[in-house]
């Protein structure tokens, strides 16, 4: 064998190792999931460090030592939130059992939240978190109203609810989903 053909072998298995490594620190991002990536992920536009980079689908080159990534699951969590002795606006006691469906929003500033607060949290503690914010949003709904207001105007009640909600929910990177109120009871 001459030079050029030991030459050519040596630049050829180079050239292979470097498409086998970069092909093996390419990440997907499955649909039902946010990939976070974290580490030196860059600035923003105003030049501030970002913390996080989140994914929704695709794929991103992980950058070894740099980089690392965890992932976030889109699947809806049922919150069961059993209130009793809520007060109304004129103190009478209310109690209303009922399931709320959440999950972690893919709106991009609402998902950095997630990202930056949910991010290595078990399911459970995602759920008892949603359920400390639910729970007290349903307080204060039912605080600022009388009892018959409650009862009477029930739509309207359960709009406010989850505009109310939905707001603390995206703090911590989480969307209202549904509602389901089992039932209003007295006393």
């Amino acid at each position: 064998m001459d030079i050029w053909s030991i030459l050519i072998i040596i630049i050829s298995i180079i050239f292979l190792g470097n498409i086998i490594f970069i092909a093996s620190r390419i990440r997907k991002c499955p649909s039902d999931k946010i990939m976070v990536i974290y580490g030196s992920v860059g600035v923003d536009k105003d030049g501030e460090k970002v913390s996080a980079k989140c994914l929704h689908g695709g794929a991103k080159f992980i950058i070894p030592i740099i980089q690392a990534y965890l992932f976030l699951d889109l699947k809806p969590i049922i919150v069961e939130v059993d209130l009793k002795q809520a007060l109304s606006r004129q103190n009478i006691r209310i109690n209303m059992p009922s399931k709320f469906t959440v999950a972690i929003s893919t709106e991009p500033g609402i998902m950095q939240n997630a990202a930056e607060r949910l991010l290595g949290l078990s399911l459970s503690d995602i759920e008892d978190l949603a359920r400390d914010i639910i729970f007290g949003q349903l307080r204060l709904a039912i605080a600022l109203r009388d009892a018959e207001e409650i009862i009477a105007d029930r739509s309207e009640f359960m709009e406010s609810i989850s505009l109310n909600v939905n707001s603390e929910l995206q703090k911590i990177g989480l969307k209202f989903i549904n509602i389901n109120i089992i039932s209003i009871s007295f006393g």
